[in-house]
């Protein structure tokens, strides 16, 4: 198993709906809307599982559409000095987004975005 592995997906659309709309008629997807999050939640499987699957949402900062893959990681913040350390850019730094859920967004040298998630203990 990894220790570092792909555990959640992001697509960043300028209309989400549309988006969605668009993945259910080609993939059948199931799809749960947040009201709280505002994101479309696209579960792994049949059922919601702590950081599985995927969620699209509208732009209301980025100008491009953006697709984000997710690494879950135990210690986020080693991990962005890491990412620096060898030549990446934190482009948001670890903040908690969630009640015992962090992320960080980065960009590995060549320029690509990138995120970790880390579950925390409160």
């Amino acid at each position: 198993m990894q220790k570092n592995p792909v555990v959640y997906w992001e697509i960043a659309s300028h209309d989400a709906e549309e988006t969605i709309d668009f993945l259910e008629k080609i993939f059948n997807l199931h799809v749960e809307f947040d009201k709280k999050s505002g994101i479309y939640e696209v579960p792994a499987g049949d059922s919601r599982k702590e950081f599985a699957g995927g969620g699209v949402f509208t732009l209301k900062k980025a100008k491009l559409p953006f697709l984000t893959v997710y690494f879950k990681v135990d210690d986020i913040d080693a991990k962005a000095k890491k990412i620096e350390e060898l030549g990446g850019f934190i482009v948001i730094p670890p903040f908690e987004i969630a009640r015992g859920t962090k992320i960080c967004l980065f960009n590995e040298p060549s320029g690509v975005t990138l995120a970790m998630i880390q579950r925390i203990s409160s």
